[in-house]
C-alpha cells in the first residue's frame, strides 16, 4: 500500500463533505451522523472510536485527497508509507 488515511473521528462535525466527494470510502454513520471510513481499522478508547486508519493504493489517493481538502475541520490526514504526512 502506498498511503494511509488517518481519520480523527471525534473531531468530525458531520458536514458530509467527504462522503459527497468520495462515497466509496466515506459514509455518514446512522448512529451519530459523523463520517466513517469504510473498511478501516479502529482505534478504540473507552468504547469510543478515536481514530480510523486505512491503507490505500496510489490510485485512490486523489479521491481521498479531495475528501481531505473539502473537510472544513481538517480531520482527514493522508500519510505516505515512509511516514511523511501529505495532508
Amino acid at each position: 500500500m502506498a498511503y494511509k488515511i488517518e481519520h480523527d473521528r471525534p473531531s468530525c462535525i458531520a458536514c458530509a463533505a467527504c462522503s459527497i466527494v468520495a462515497p466509496e470510502f466515506w459514509q455518514m454513520s446512522p448512529c451519530d451522523g459523523k463520517s466513517d471510513l469504510a473498511n478501516s481499522e479502529h482505534v478504540v478508547v473507552n468504547s469510543e472510536i478515536v481514530k480510523e486508519e486505512l491503507q490505500i493504493e496510489a490510485k485512490d489517493f486523489v479521491k481521498n485527497k479531495n475528501a481531505a481538502d473539502m473537510c472544513p475541520v481538517n480531520v482527514i490526514h493522508i500519510v505516505r508509507r515512509d511516514g511523511e504526512k501529505i495532508i
